[in-house]
């Protein structure tokens, strides 16, 4: 069973600011989530297989297929910088730091 004060740690770790009336509604909303979950674990589920989908499903797009482009020198006329057959695009470094 969760509480109105693990609620609030939750909302806290992932930085929500939440009211008082929304942690109780999250609270009800989780125990109740957490009572579907208890009665499917009483389920034998011993004879089912393990899958990814309910239902089976296939891939219906096209298989790909390399071709030229017909308009190549128009295409990288068209780029604001390029470099010999190729775009050139501005570098774009990504850090963790803030």
């Amino acid at each position: 069973m969760i509480d109105r004060e693990e609620v609030r740690k939750v909302a806290n770790l992932a930085r929500l600011n939440i009211t008082e009336e929304e942690e109780v509604a999250f609270t009800i909303q989780l125990n109740s989530i957490l009572e579907y979950f208890e009665q499917l674990s009483e389920l034998d589920t011993s004879d089912v297989p393990p899958t990814t989908r309910a239902i089976e499903t296939s891939n219906i797009t096209r298989a790909d297929k390399l071709s030229p482009f017909p308009a190549k020198e128009e295409l990288l006329k068209a780029a604001p910088e390029q470099q010999g057959e190729f775009f050139r695009v501005p570098k774009i470094i990504s850090t963790d730091e803030g």
